[in-house]
């Protein structure tokens, strides 16, 4: 599969285009700054420069176009301010289905943030983030032309990944290794049952591989 993965530098990403490579699928890491591009090399993707802050509908589909799926894992980062969270956590998501759409790629997964909702109250830049992130997840989900799954993790943590995972529309709050979300990602996109699925994700006792087939109805 050709898979077109937006914010092709973060943490998650990064870890899924290793997983994809070494499998033989063809990884293509959409990234901002041109200084990255290696970092995405050493892991067997194809890196693309894009400012998806900044770029068209028409831009970012010609990225997309024979795409077999496309995964957004782009965000504003831990350090930005609230408009960030906007152009960045809300629009570039945004922008990025419909340019999905325009290319003719309906398999469309999500990173998304458990706790993410449109109607999250409060002032913090962590609440601005939530509405963000969850009026994304909601606009990817009023377009009938995508198979979409929403992820939602939890605390996410650098410790190795135990290939152990809890999948559930709701799992309740705890910590989950950006190896075994990668790794849920990669079973979501050879899932397509798992389509039309808003799923959260943290560390449990079942096998991402079983995980995935179970919450799909396989």
């Amino acid at each position: 599969m050709r898979i077109v993965i937006a914010g092709g530098h973060g943490q998650i990403a990064l870890r899924l285009e290793r997983l994809l490579a070494a499998r033989g699928d063809e990884a293509v890491g959409i990234i901002r700054n041109p200084k990255q591009a290696d970092a995405l090399r050493e892991r067997g993707a194809e890196p693309v420069v894009l400012d998806l802050e900044s770029a068209s509908v028409e831009e970012t589909a010609e990225v997309l176009r024979g795409a077999d799926a496309v995964v957004f894992a782009a965000g504003a980062g831990p350090n930005s301010g609230t408009s960030r969270k906007d152009t960045v956590d809300r629009g570039a998501a945004v922008l990025f289905a419909d340019a999905a759409e325009r290319a003719g790629v309906r398999r469309y997964v999500v990173v998304s943030s458990m706790g993410a909702d449109a109607g999250h109250a409060g002032n913090e830049v962590f609440d601005v983030y939530l509405r963000a992130k969850g009026a994304a997840d909601d606009y990817v989900r009023s377009r009938p032309s995508l198979d979409w799954t929403i992820l939602r993790p939890g605390m996410l943590t650098d410790d190795a990944g135990t290939g152990l995972i809890l999948l559930a529309a709701s799992t309740g709050r705890g910590p989950v290794p950006r190896d075994d979300v990668a790794a849920s990602i990669v079973e979501l996109l050879d899932t397509p049952a798992s389509a039309g699925l808003t799923l959260e994700l943290i560390s449990g006792n079942v096998p991402v591989t079983v995980a995935v087939k179970d919450i799909a109805g396989n």
